[in-house]
């Protein structure tokens, strides 16, 4: 199987993750979600990343429904708890991270795709708000290992990317004032080495 991706994206990097917990080679194939001419958006209308392609079915996207079939097919539970409250808990933790992600990356779009004089300083503040909001709960509340075979599920995975993008793109600034999140990072990466292995280089 074949990953569409870009090397600094969190999702991708989610999807790396679990796919190294689940012990599924896939060969990443880089893609550009600004250049028109990229078959990407032939792979997903969307013309997101990241992108699965199988050879016997259709593309999958996005990262949240790939973890979800790299799980079923090394048999289930190995990222996301087969039922209960401790499925619930993982999924709700998933949408936490995948949504920091989310609001840096479109504080980085603002910056990117929009020239100086039209930024909007409105938005950048609500999608920080959103991000100091998510730190806020998750030192509150650090995610908490869950019953799956593989060594973290789906919503560490998820968190931890979160805070490695807020590493690349905001230098780190997060960690002054979130002592307890920072001792879990410490604490995850010593358990996933897989997340070491991923960590974006630019």
């Amino acid at each position: 199987m074949k990953l569409r991706s870009s090397p600094l994206s969190p999702f991708g990097r989610k999807v790396k993750i679990g796919a190294i917990l689940c012990d599924i080679h896939l060969d990443v194939v880089p893609a550009d979600t600004t250049d028109p001419t990229d078959s990407l958006r032939e792979q997903n209308p969307l013309g997101k990343i990241p992108v699965l392609l199988r050879e016997d079915g259709p593309a999958i996207y996005d990262s949240r429904v790939i973890v979800e079939y790299l799980d079923m097919v090394a048999g289930g539970g190995v990222l996301i708890p087969a039922r209960g409250e401790d499925r619930i808990a993982a999924l709700t933790m998933l949408a936490l991270g995948d949504g920091i992600s989310d609001a840096a990356l479109l504080q980085i779009y603002e910056n990117r795709f929009r020239d100086a004089d039209t930024h909007s300083a409105r938005w950048l503040d609500h999608q920080a708000g959103k991000v100091a909001r998510g730190l806020a709960a998750l030192e509150a509340a650090p995610p908490q290992q869950l019953p799956v075979s593989g060594a973290a599920h789906v919503g560490e995975i998820s968190v931890a990317c979160a805070l490695g993008y807020l590493d690349l793109r905001f230098a780190g600034a997060w960690r002054a004032g979130h002592p307890a999140l920072v001792a879990w990072l410490d604490a995850f990466a010593a358990r996933v080495p897989a997340f070491e292995a991923t960590t974006p280089q630019g």
